[in-house]
């Protein structure tokens, strides 16, 4: 049994969590800072640096307690060293590298992108080839994986990420951040009586884009307002998120047509959005011979338990870092792995 402890820091969440084997979680401790930054409607870097300083160590200890283990039994330290911000990023790099080091363990550098994709290990294992959509603030992404640990992205948005649309919608809606979730319980609550754009829908690649969508919402917006006309939030939020639902489905469905794989994965903040998690459950009937793999939506925001799937990946590839790792904010799959 290989138990690795690892550290993720990438944003607004401090997590360290204890995993075996990649997919049994003995501890996950989160602490969220979301109440810090809803008030200025985003996550402001500086006070997220802030913020991880003062919480590392309790949710190291944290998570320690959780799973009764003892540093003595742990086999390596996994940590995110990209893609995020770079303050932030930076605070769990010393928290794992001085624990690394105070206990003698192998660093494992890790991808956040990877290890989202990775957390699909706590639902079910994956069969591979794979196929994975990976959908948050940040990130809007369709990947292959022709094998465990190897990425080629088939797709990815153009401009604003399908998460960084709901947020901007919900600013629009007076809604707090982070917006996903509400928007989500007022779609269900309302029904489309307007149509808004599903950009790149017939382009011959497997891109996205919301920019214009975002667009579009707002003009509607604001031409309501001038004619002095009372919008119902909840048909808008309908409308905004059929066509973001809309945008994702397809594309995927054209990647599978043309990439037969075992498995298709929904990974990412946004996986745990109910409508697209069943469209694309509905959509999977066309593809008797793909198992459908979303994360566990308690695994689908930004956490360490996933940083641990995706560190025993590199364990078994033998990807070992030394304390001169440092980060990379802007890491990707296109930028190969460390």
């Amino acid at each position: 049994m290989t138990k690795i402890i690892a550290f993720e820091s990438s944003a607004d969440e401090t997590s360290v969590a204890i995993v075996e084997d990649g997919h049994t979680v003995l501890s996950n401790s989160v602490a969220t800072q979301i109440n810090s930054h809803q008030r200025f409607g985003g996550i402001v870097p500086e006070v997220a640096s802030r913020h991880h300083i003062e919480w590392i160590s309790r949710v190291l200890d944290d998570a320690l307690d959780q799973a009764q283990v003892k540093p003595d039994e742990l086999d390596a330290v996994a940590v995110t060293y990209g893609p995020g911000l770079v303050g932030s990023l930076l605070v769990g790099l010393m928290g794992a590298k001085t624990f690394a080091l105070a206990h003698d363990l192998p660093i494992i550098p890790v991808n956040h992108l990877a290890g989202h994709i990775a957390a699909a290990n706590f639902n079910q294992p994956i069969q591979y080839p794979a196929l994975a959509l990976m959908v948050s603030g940040g990130h809007t992404e369709l990947v292959l994986m022709p094998k465990q640990n190897q990425f080629q992205v088939l797709g990815e948005t153009r401009d604003d990420a399908a998460g960084e649309s709901f947020d901007k919608v919900g600013r629009l809606l007076g809604l707090a951040y982070p917006a996903g979730k509400e928007i989500d319980e007022m779609a269900h609550r309302g029904t489309a009586q307007m149509k808004f754009p599903t950009a790149m829908a017939h382009e011959d690649n497997y891109d996205f884009s919301f920019s214009g969508l975002k667009s579009a919402v707002i003009n509607y917006v604001h031409h309501a307002q001038q004619k002095n006309e009372t919008i119902n939030a909840d048909n808008l939020a309908c409308a905004f998120q059929n066509a973001v639902v809309d945008a994702l489905v397809g594309r995927t469905q054209k990647a599978l047509a043309n990439y037969p794989v075992r498995s298709f994965i929904l990974a990412g903040g946004v996986a745990a959005n109910s409508q697209l998690r069943e469209a694309l459950q509905t959509m999977l009937t066309e593809f008797p011979e793909t198992t459908y793999i979303p994360v566990p939506i308690q695994y689908s925001g930004d956490n360490a338990a996933m940083i641990g799937a995706a560190g025993f990946w590199n364990y078994q590839d033998h990807v070992f870092a030394g304390l001169d790792l440092n980060t990379n904010p802007g890491l990707d799959f296109e930028l190969g792995e460390f």
